[in-house]
């Protein structure tokens, strides 16, 4: 079976380099690959330790982001290795300040196994979330490195639960331990004899938690709100948006609307300055006293990106974009705020999102007339409106320390290891 699966993984490269010419994406992980190796060479030397995080994307990244700083001020020998499989991770973090070799991660082929893990030599392995590169994992263990799955969520009706599953249920006892988020991933370990994982909740909380402390200030969106009960769309799409417009003829409750899209390319965000006629594009503001002038413009247009997570401070609600699509997108980033949060039906393969449906912090809808009755009823109910509030807030405070508790359980099981 193994070697199938490095068939598969050859001709998943091939079909990768063919479209290549054609794909963005695929053309920067053609050409981030060439230069896995020699940043490896030039980054480590023989003699350094090594504690490498691999993360699929940007999301993962983020999602690891405080356990790669926790490591790092606890173990301050260690270099820091992070790899990445997606451009969207590497291309925005490849100049990340925490680690000392940001590299794509090469395709898992049993040669590109064997020279990743001789030139990186890691001692410390850490999977994102969902990652699991078999060859990579194999000679990692072989060589003597300690090996961890971090925010592991598992579902049922997943490939290591099936009768076909039996040489993936066995790759993962290369692992050393399975740091997982709920209660159903760590039933599902044990149900295949894998008893050695512990519910340590989600790295992202750690995350929002730290950024709402360190939130920047936007004096400008701030004279834009003046005041007034603002909605936030973060990360929106085409159907986000028509919806939205949809649901401004029903509303009653007035409100100001911050739209932060999640593609700001020109295209794009003259689109939704025709689909909202009274807006303003962020890199417009500057030029405009709110302070001395009625605010006649109703809708602010984010056209810049890294700045979303600190704008929702200035936000009531929080509408987060995707739910009309493959899912919704960082909820949390929102509720550490104590924002209320809507969004469309596409969220079931996320945790946090059933959690506040649940507890009556976060709402779901289909269809623009719902989306009206809940602004009102949010923004006309004070009452309603600090439950949810209150709601969002306490479910991030509930939720932080998965960092503290990995690296706990980490020195643990080294030190069991050491006597």
């Amino acid at each position: 079976m193994r070697y199938i699966y490095s068939i598969f993984i050859a001709i998943y490269s091939s079909l990768i380099f063919l479209v290549s010419p054609f794909n963005k994406k695929a053309k920067q992980i053609i050409k981030g690959r060439k230069e896995t190796f020699s940043k490896l060479r030039n980054g480590i030397s023989k003699s350094d330790k090594v504690a490498w995080f691999h993360a699929a994307s940007l999301g993962e990244f983020e999602q690891g982001r405080p356990l790669i700083e926790s490591f790092k001020q606890k173990y301050p020998e260690f270099k820091i290795l992070v790899s990445f499989f997606s451009p969207s991770g590497y291309e925005v973090r490849k100049n990340y300040n925490n680690a000392d070799v940001v590299v794509y991660l090469p395709s898992d082929s049993i040669k590109n196994a064997k020279r990743f893990i001789k030139l990186a030599h890691p001692d410390f392995v850490f999977f994102i979330k969902y990652e699991f590169w078999y060859n990579l994992i194999r000679r990692a263990k072989k060589k003597g490195a300690k090996i961890y799955q971090v925010s592991l969520i598992l579902r049922p009706n997943q490939y290591f639960f099936s009768r076909w599953g039996g040489w993936y249920r066995g790759e993962l006892k290369n692992f050393d331990y399975f740091f997982v988020q709920n209660l159903q991933t760590k039933d599902l370990l044990n149900s295949i004899g894998i008893n050695n994982c512990q519910i340590t909740g989600d790295t992202r909380f750690d995350r929002v938690s730290e950024i709402a402390l360190k939130a920047k200030e936007f004096p400008k969106v701030e004279e834009f709100c003046q005041n007034d009960k603002v909605i936030l769309m973060g990360s929106s799409w085409e159907k986000d948006e028509a919806l939205m417009k949809e649901a401004l003829k029903d509303t009653k409750t007035h409100f100001k609307l911050i739209i932060a899209p999640h593609q700001i390319h020109n295209s794009h965000i003259e689109q939704i300055k025709t689909l909202f006629p009274d807006s303003i594009k962020y890199s417009e503001i500057e030029n405009i006293d709110y302070q001395n002038k009625e605010n006649a413009d109703k809708v602010l247009i984010i056209d810049s990106i890294g700045i979303l997570s600190s704008l929702y401070r200035y936000a009531s609600i929080a509408y987060i974009g995707g739910g009309f699509g493959v899912g919704i997108h960082n909820i949390l980033e929102a509720a550490t705020f104590g924002k209320p949060i809507l969004f469309g039906p596409n969220h079931e393969k996320f945790k946090e999102a059933s959690d506040l449906i649940e507890k009556e912090g976060a709402f779901s809808f289909k269809e623009s007339n719902e989306l009206s009755k809940l602004v009102d009823k949010l923004l006309s109910n004070e009452d309603y409106y600090k439950k949810s509030s209150d709601i969002c807030r306490g479910y991030i405070e509930e939720n932080i320390g998965a960092c503290e508790r990995i690296l706990s359980k980490i020195e643990q099981l080294n030190n069991k290891d050491g006597d």
